[in-house]
């Protein structure tokens, strides 16, 4: 939390006035004063928004309170920039705008914000009170239309009310897994000026409580025996293992009981490639046999099969944030509801101390894993290291991959190549990769790596997109050059919705393969110089790596527009169940 009180200063934004010209009128504060109050008071130092009359009044406050006004060409860009500044710095995001298609605009980000679990305040002009039902401009059911992607969606009735609210939104936000609110402010209630004494302005730290819950004492003991007694064991450490900031824990514990860790999501990167625990390529072959599995802050959703992937013989502990997520669409046979930090870290403590934890008898299942990973790595060499010409997306990724740093934080936007990306590309530490999260958001990579960049400055952003991707909020690659934030971007082209035509080919054959998938030659790089960036065009694989050398040294925001063969598809593309 920000070391802000909640106590207005009258002489930073109140209005003085008289009475009948000697007493003193009350001082008054705005609306929109109030609310830059309230994002102070929760740490929040940047909005994302897409200007509009119905909440300039926020600008104001922001400006007084030194919060950073970062305005994009498109509202689902300020949308997807929040989300990606909440997994970024740790704390919620704030994007801000205007009422009708403003918000509506917005609606796609606060959605994946939603599946993937981040905490972001949406705030969403209004027309004013005074005419309501009436027909006012860009009036819309805001609140009705967002309540079922959001944690909490409200109107502001009064001025006095408005931090009030903002405070209540983002306590909101942490309710079992974190998550998207939303707040529509009427724009009369965020001109009207009320007294100081009147608006209640939460004191920052004092209006949330901690939410880090270590779980059921007993379940701790339980997950502490079973692992300990277990010959094969393995863990999944999920999104929710970044967004609790447990991979210290995490770490200690698959390191001290010699566990075989696989990570997804946000959850990449927890332990560094090279790792004797990271395990990437083995993860059906260990799902299928081994004996207990720990699932860490990830549902069983599409992405593991709806649990179905797991081995019917196998003891199933699954430990998550959100009670309703626990044993849904697959039983377990351990459920355990708390913060994966405090989990892990508590599993860890009850399982030092014993006589011999299993630890060494491990090792024969994790060179059992590490044979698997091997063959598998072994099999794919030939397509990373590919002459071939269209470009082979195996080479590309594996050309990613090597130009990574330690301090290189990686974002996939777009479907068949990032797909490809997901099984190479490895961050070399934690929170050091981003994609959209579950919902499977195209579109999520420029709005990421404006937030990552403003948030990060030191860091190096790299970002592999899709054609089809890009072009969905590509424009806001003038707001990076705008706001001089340098990054190193990839397209990945195949003039293709490639992952979809391959499921039309699946299912009605090459003769309709290409219906309303197929994009034009689209020459990226030069739209990368016009707006004022860096690009460069690469057909040939030999030159992938030294533009991505000419990138990172350009200072820029830029675009490697690399040709890569349309008829090749990643092997999770075609693995795909809605295909099948």
């Amino acid at each position: 939390m920000a070391p802000t009180t909640g106590r207005v200063d009258p002489a930073d934004t109140a209005t003085k006035a008289t009475t009948n010209g000697s007493e003193p009128a009350p001082d008054l504060i705005s609306g929109g004063h109030l609310v830059a109050k309230a994002l102070k008071a929760e740490g929040v130092d940047t909005i994302f928004t897409l200007c509009g009359g119905h909440i300039i009044d926020i600008y104001d406050g922001c400006v007084d309170e030194g919060i950073a006004v970062i305005d994009v060409r498109h509202e689902q860009v300020a949308a997807h920039a929040a989300d990606g500044y909440a997994r970024i710095t740790g704390r919620p995001g704030c994007a801000v705008v205007t009422a009708g298609p403003g918000t509506t605009d917005a609606v796609t980000g606060v959605a994946n914000a939603l599946r993937a679990e981040s905490p972001m305040l949406l705030i969403g002009g209004q027309g004013a009170l005074t005419q309501h039902k009436m027909g006012s401009l860009q009036d819309l059911p805001h609140v009705d239309m967002m309540a079922p992607i959001t944690k909490f969606s409200a109107t502001v009735p009064d001025t006095a009310r408005v931090a009030d609210l903002v405070s209540m939104a983002f306590r909101e936000c942490y309710h079992g897994a974190p998550g998207p609110s939303f707040l529509e402010i009427p724009r009369d209630v965020l001109d009207a000026k009320v007294p100081v004494d009147k608006a209640r302005v939460p004191s920052a730290g004092r209006y949330r409580a901690s939410t880090r819950n270590a779980g059921d004492p007993a379940d701790i003991e339980k997950l502490a025996d079973l692992l300990v007694h277990s010959k094969k064991p393995a863990i999944l450490l999920g999104s929710q293992v970044w967004t609790t900031r447990a991979t210290g824990p995490a770490a200690e514990l698959v390191r001290g009981l010699n566990i075989p860790a696989y990570m997804n999501g946000a959850g990449r990167g927890t332990l560094p490639p090279g790792d004797p625990h990271h395990f990437q390529l083995s993860r059906r072959y260990a799902f299928d046999n081994a004996d207990v599995i720990v699932i860490v802050g990830t549902p069983f959703d599409f992405r593991m099969g709806y649990g179905k992937r797991l081995s019917p013989d196998a003891t199933v502990v699954q430990i998550d944030l959100d009670y309703r997520t626990v044993g849904k669409n697959r039983d377990v046979d351990l459920g355990i509801v708390g913060d994966a930090g405090q989990v892990l870290a508590a599993v860890a403590d009850a399982a030092t101390g014993r006589v011999d934890n299993g630890a060494v008898a491990r090792k024969v299942w994790l060179e059992e894993l590490q044979d698997v990973e091997t063959k598998a790595k072994r099999k794919r060499l030939p397509f990373q290291h590919s002459d071939a010409s269209p470009i082979h997306p195996y080479r590309l990724v594996h050309e990613i991959n090597e130009f990574l740093t330690e301090d290189s934080l990686y974002i996939g936007d777009g479907g068949d190549i990032v797909t490809f990306s997901g099984q190479v590309v490895q961050p070399k530490a934690p929170g050091h990769w981003m994609d959209p999260g579950p919902l499977g958001t195209l579109g999520v990579g420029i709005p990421f790596v404006l937030a990552a960049k403003h948030a990060r400055p030191e860091k190096e952003v790299v970002a592999l997109f899709g054609d089809g991707a890009f072009s969905l909020t590509g424009w806001d690659f003038e707001t990076l050059v705008r706001f001089n934030l340098p990054f190193v971007g990839i397209v990945g082209n195949n003039s293709s919705m490639n992952q979809i035509r391959y499921g039309q080919a699946a299912k009605y054959g090459l003769g309709r393969e290409r219906v309303g998938n197929t994009l034009g030659d689209v020459p990226y790089d030069e739209f990368a110089r016009m707006l004022g960036g860096h690009g460069e065009a690469v057909r040939d694989p030999a030159d992938i790596g030294p533009a991505l050398l000419r990138a990172r040294e350009s200072g820029k925001p830029s675009l490697i527009n690399v040709w890569i063969d349309p008829d090749v598809y990643a092997p999770g593309t075609m693995n795909q169940t809605m295909y099948k």
